[in-house]
């Protein structure tokens, strides 16, 4: 085979496309992945439009797993034919964020498929910037990771999202028994965050949606931690500009929350949950919400709250989620609601911007 179908991101263009293009050949120290399962994300059309994919015309998909079709001719880590997983985080390596577990804070960090963060584009995005929505992707080989054999292609591709999680939890430092805020708890990591609930000691969760019916689809998931939900529609019409959602979440929880895990993309909901946080508490914030905080200084200063921001995962984070996946501590088949063929990839797209109906995780299958 000489040439793969993939989907494509072109300079000035207002729409994704389907194109047949060469399939990648390795350089020395790359291999190539035949994909068995891609990730969608519901914001890729989102950082698209903001300019976040700096190496136009491109292959989309950050989240890739699948069996290794070639290797460079350096390559000794890896062989035809091995279940492996693409991890999407380009970072140097060497710098000291790099070495302490703190890669996604690499001045070089990027995102194989998706984002960079900085103006520059980092010369490791330049060379390898397409991405996993294809039969097959190129990638240097010091980002692959083996699969256990229990861990299916599907999870695997989905690792990311759930060591997006994973760091989250981490950052909010808890304690035994806590109560978590979580909003867009429908959504790929809200979801996977209140699967993870159990591994962290939680002992109550406040789950907040849009949409009452498919935010109380969720709580199944927290595996017997009580949850409450709550839904933006069945607040008032002006809760964002009095205060209604966090007069809601302090009617649930009188002495307040001990985090709040934050994935909102925008809007008001952001600093009224951090304003139900109890003294101590933090907010962990993984949503781009552009939206300026409404609190002012004094009241962070005042409760010794905690704003942290974390824009991806690390790589011990997802080797954490591989290790939990293999000895059967975390299952996670059931986040995985919808599956798509490559050839309907546009309409998994447009499925996940338009979310008509509750979609967790969703993959496409070459």
């Amino acid at each position: 085979m000489t040439t793969m179908l993939a989907v494509r991101a072109d300079a000035g263009a207002s729409a994704l496309t389907l194109e047949k293009i060469p399939v990648p050949a390795p350089g020395p120290l790359d291999v190539v992945v035949k994909v068995a399962s891609a990730g969608l994300v519901p914001g890729l059309i989102r950082l698209l439009e903001l300019g976040r994919f700096k190496r136009l015309p491109t292959t989309l998909g950050h989240e890739a797993a699948g069996t290794i079709a070639a290797v460079g001719r350096d390559v000794t880590d890896v062989a035809v034919g091995d279940r492996v997983r693409v991890h999407p985080n380009l970072n140097c390596r060497n710098c000291d964020y790099c070495r302490t577990d703190r890669d996604m804070m690499c001045a070089q960090q990027s995102i194989l498929g998706h984002a960079v963060f900085s103006d520059v584009v980092p010369p490791l995005y330049e060379q390898y910037h397409d991405g996993g929505l294809a039969e097959y992707v190129r990638v240097p080989h010091w980002l692959i990771d083996r699969l256990p054999d229990t861990v299916g292609f599907d999870v695997a591709a989905k690792a990311h999202d759930l060591a997006n999680a994973l760091r989250a939890l981490k950052l909010a430092d808890l304690p035994m028994g806590a109560t978590v805020i979580v909003t867009a708890a429908t959504g790929t990591m809200g979801t996977a965050t209140v699967k993870l609930a159990a591994h962290f000691g939680i002992a109550n969760l406040i789950l907040v949606g849009r949409d009452g019916d498919r935010v109380r689809a969720v709580v199944p998931l927290a595996g017997g931690i009580p949850a409450t939900t709550v839904a933006f529609d069945d607040l008032a019409e002006d809760w964002a500009s009095t205060g209604g959602l966090t007069r809601r979440l302090r009617e649930l929880a009188p002495d307040g929350a001990h985090a709040v895990i934050d994935y909102i993309p925008g809007g008001a909901a952001t600093a009224q949950a951090m304003a139900a946080l109890a003294t101590g508490g933090a907010l962990v914030h993984m949503g781009s919400n552009a939206t300026p905080l409404s609190l002012p200084p004094a009241a962070m200063m005042v409760n010794c709250w905690r704003f942290v921001g974390t824009r991806a995962c690390t790589r011990n984070d997802a080797r954490e989620i591989l290790r939990m996946l293999a000895n059967g501590t975390l299952t996670a088949d059931e986040l995985i609601t919808h599956r798509f063929p490559l050839k309907d990839a546009l309409q998994a797209v447009d499925a996940m911007q338009r979310r008509t109906e509750p979609m967790w995780m969703t993959v496409v299958n070459p």
